[in-house]
């Protein structure tokens, strides 16, 4: 059985989106024993546009 972690990250910028930290987050948690398992857009802007994203860990218990 696993359990999960999410952790939302907010887009920077208007023409190109960002998302600060995320590399620093995803090396924190996996210092923490969590495993990245992937990124599920949580709110869409208009046109399309990701406004943020949860990024998704998950270890085995």
């Amino acid at each position: 059985m696993y359990e999960y972690q999410y952790i939302r990250l907010q887009a920077t910028g208007t023409m190109s989106v960002e998302f600060k930290d995320r590399q620093e987050v995803i090396d924190r948690y996996a210092a923490e024993g969590w495993r990245y398992a992937g990124w599920i857009p949580a709110i869409l802007g208009a046109y399309g546009a990701i406004g943020q994203i949860d990024l998704v860990f998950e270890r085995e218990v």
